[in-house]
């Protein structure tokens, strides 16, 4: 695979713009298409990120990071790219680790590769951790397969696969989603082990409102495996540790 000219990388934002330069210089000396999604920010990201040499989609106002991957997605998958790499804009992300998720592509045929920062947390909040830990447990029992780190929005994915299954959600509860579908549809998930890095910025998630919109998600996906026994169901391919 030829990963630099059939990857995009794909970055969310919304009010980045003091991090999203530094972000996309950085991962532009491995991988030279950056689209970033401007999701309606009331600061000059948008200018910022295309200064730094990406190409920026904009949304006039903010519809949610799931909303943002969406476009990006839909957008790269138009274009012809065959892989998505995801990353966040608020430096959180190491471009150091990038080339771990290309490695593992490459040796396992994974169609899924999303970055695990379960194995040494040391740095994340412990209330991140416990919440993470919470959630990758019931994602994994709905899954029918171990997901040690089910909300890292650091991730490879294969557009062609995910076009056919089309995940749906529009907020923070993507990462949910996206693995629930490809281990729905029985697809090969791998995880590797990425960088903690949590610096002073606050988080954008808000606690009551994201923390329901998750419940209803998780209530739906329940509901949807039980009344469509007709889907494939998960096998148990994704590594239970990082590799």
């Amino acid at each position: 695979m030829n990963w630099t000219t059939d990857c995009a990388v794909v970055i969310p934002c919304l009010d980045e713009a003091p991090r999203i330069e530094q972000v996309v210089r950085a991962v532009r000396c491995q991988v030279p298409n950056i689209l970033v999604v401007d999701d309606g920010s009331r600061d000059d990201t948008g200018a910022v990120a295309s200064r730094a040499g990406a190409e920026v989609l904009q949304h006039n106002q903010p519809r949610g990071k799931g909303a943002a991957l969406q476009t990006a997605w839909k957008h790269a998958h138009k274009r012809g790219f065959k892989w998505a790499l995801t990353m966040d804009g608020d430096g959180q992300h190491s471009p150091a680790d990038v080339r771990k998720f290309f490695d593992a592509a490459d040796r396992t045929g994974a169609e899924l590769v999303a970055g695990n920062r379960m194995e040494q947390p040391i740095g994340m909040p412990r209330v991140r951790r416990w919440v993470n830990r919470w959630m990758s447990k019931r994602i994994s029992a709905l899954a029918g397969m171990p997901l040690p780190d089910s909300q890292c929005g650091f991730r490879l994915m294969n557009l062609k696969t995910w076009a056919t299954l089309a995940p749906a959600a529009t907020h923070f509860e993507i990462e949910s989603d996206v693995l629930l579908a490809f281990a729905s549809r029985g697809c090969l998930i791998e995880f590797v082990p990425i960088q903690v890095i949590y610096r002073t910025e606050q988080s954008k998630i808000h606690p009551l409102r994201d923390t329901l919109r998750w419940f209803r998600w998780w209530w739906q996906a329940r509901q949807r495996l039980a009344n469509e026994p007709h889907l494939p169901r998960p096998v148990a391919q994704a590594s239970p540790r990082a590799i």
